[in-house]
């Protein structure tokens, strides 16, 4: 794969006992979606979620590289931002088809990035995307989502982002992406989203908050800003998610969010299969904020 030699193990093995996905199905819709999936990933650090043991089982962040790691795979040593003790972490760099199924290999099955990326010299940029994540608090579910989706949308719009993409998470809610000219620090890009979370907060105060504030969020969407912190990592589009079924963070279309408001409960999170089914019928939605 990619001019190198991989060991692959235990492709029987069960990951999602709920529709007794097994971990070969796994590494078939990520060397799949490669073609998509490795421009989200590109010179970004890699954190992953494992599940050794299946998605009903332990779990762990992984953010270092994994001890044993091929010297094929890239990497970026980082220091840990938020750490008083000026620890440095050593991320993976996935850029081809044999890093990407490596790591899933170790039942990587979700994989997580920041909204920047490091150049040539290993530093990091700026970053290249905004995120604004919509997490609903029951019963609160994806129609609302919707709703306010459309609604950031307009002040995106406002602020001269012109394209944007919704992703439903694979979870509860979904994201949405708009590209950056690099032009601007994170924590710029973060207080920019704050601001708008907060002015959508007073004016739909019945469906958004903006605080994380738990007791705040029953019946409402938390409007989360903070995921352009540097520091912080999203879900990537076309991650698989561990939950009860192999559901994927998915790139959708306006107009299915726009059909949502106008038929509440037709929109759905998508599992894997259904991804590779719209990506041969629509090709990427990513592609839209690629540079």
């Amino acid at each position: 794969m990619d001019g190198r030699k991989l060991g692959l193990s235990n492709l029987d093995k069960v990951l999602f006992p709920a529709t007794e996905t097994t971990k070969g199905e796994v590494l078939h819709y990520y060397a799949t979606v490669a073609p998509v999936l490795l421009p989200q990933l590109e010179h970004r650090p890699l954190t992953r979620i494992r599940f050794p043991e299946g998605v009903g089982g332990i779990s762990f962040f992984e953010k270092n590289l994994p001890q044993g790691a091929p010297d094929w795979l890239g990497r970026v040593t980082i220091d840990s931002r938020g750490s008083r003790g000026g620890d440095q972490v050593t991320y993976p760099l996935v850029e081809d088809v044999a890093g990407l199924t490596y790591l899933a290999n170790l039942a990587s099955i979700e994989l997580h990035v920041p909204q920047w990326r490091v150049d040539a010299n290993l530093t990091p940029k700026n970053p290249d995307r905004l995120v604004i994540d919509l997490d609903p608090g029951a019963p609160a579910g994806l129609h609302e989502c919707a709703v306010l989706a459309l609604a950031v949308r307009e002040r995106l719009t406002d602020l001269g982002h012109d394209t944007s993409v919704p992703v439903t998470s694979g979870s509860k809610g979904l994201q949405l992406y708009a590209p950056l000219d690099g032009s601007r620090s994170s924590d710029e890009v973060r207080d920019s989203m704050r601001e708008v979370a907060q002015a959508l907060t007073k004016d739909m105060p019945d469906l958004v908050v903006w605080k994380m504030t738990t007791n705040l969020r029953k019946g409402k969407i938390l409007l989360d800003w903070s995921q352009n912190v540097a520091a912080k990592t999203t879900v990537c589009p076309y991650s698989m998610r561990a939950k009860e079924r192999p559901t994927v963070a998915a790139p959708r279309t306006w107009d299915e969010l726009e059909r949502e408001t106008q038929h509440p409960g037709v929109l759905r999170q998508l599992d894997f299969e259904d991804v590779l089914e719209r990506l041969d019928r629509d090709g990427d939605l990513m592609d839209a904020i690629e540079h």
